[in-house]
C-alpha cells in the first residue's frame, strides 16, 4: 500500500535501529500508551511480538526508505475496547520530526482502504488521550465521528488510568 509519500510495509527485524531511534523518544510512546523503548534489543523484540502481528505496518517514507512510524488495526480480540468480531481498532504513532505533516493521516487512509475494501470490517474504532488532540485530528480527516464516550484502556502502559476519547468510523457504500 502507498502514496505519493509513503510506503506501508512489514516492519523487519533490521528495522530494529531506527524504531529504537524514533521509539525512544520520551515525547512519542506516552502520547500513544507505550513506553519508550529503552534499548535495540527491546524494539527488535517489539517487532518480533507486536509488529510482526497482521494488520501492523511500518510506514515508510519513499525519499529516505526508513520507517517512520507504525500504522495498523487490532482485530477485536485484541482491541482496548469491547467491540464485535466485525469492527477492528485502528492505531498509529509517528516520529516526533514528521508530526503535522499529514503522513499519519495518508497513513490511516491506506489502513482504511484496506479494513474496509479486504477485510470488510463494519467499523473501525480508535482511540486518543485528550491531552493529544493531533491525533484525534488524523482520525478526523479520515472521517471518524466522536462518539462522545470516554474510557480507560486497562492494557495501555502507560495512561491505563487516564480516559481516552472514542472515535469511530462505519463502512459506507463506496467499499
Amino acid at each position: 500500500m502507498e502514496t505519493k509519500r509513503i510506503i506501508l510495509r512489514p516492519w523487519r527485524i533490521s528495522d530494529a535501529e531506527i524504531l529504537f531511534k524514533w521509539a525512544s523518544d520520551p515525547e512519542v510512546g506516552p502520547r500513544a500508551g507505550w513506553t519508550p523503548h529503552k534499548s535495540v534489543e527491546e524494539s527488535r523484540e517489539i517487532i518480533r511480538t507486536i509488529y510482526s502481528a497482521e494488520g501492523m505496518w511500518a510506514i515508510v517514507l519513499k525519499e529516505t526508505d526508513e520507517p517512520i512510524g507504525c500504522v495498523g488495526y487490532l482485530p477485536s480480540s485484541s482491541s482496548n475496547l469491547q467491540i464485535s468480531d466485525d469492527e477492528c481498532e485502528a492505531g498509529y504513532w509517528i516520529a516526533q520530526p514528521y508530526w503535522d505533516k499529514g503522513i499519519c493521516t495518508e497513513a490511516l487512509r491506506l489502513v482504511i482502504d484496506h479494513c474496509f475494501g479486504k477485510k470488510w470490517f463494519r467499523a473501525l474504532w480508535g482511540t486518543y488521550f485528550p491531552s493529544n488532540p493531533a491525533s484525534g485530528r488524523v482520525m478526523e480527516k479520515c472521517g471518524f465521528i466522536d462518539t462522545g464516550r470516554e474510557v480507560l484502556c486497562q492494557s495501555l502502559e502507560i495512561g491505563a488510568d487516564r480516559l481516552v476519547r472514542v472515535m469511530k468510523l462505519e463502512r459506507q457504500l463506496i467499499w
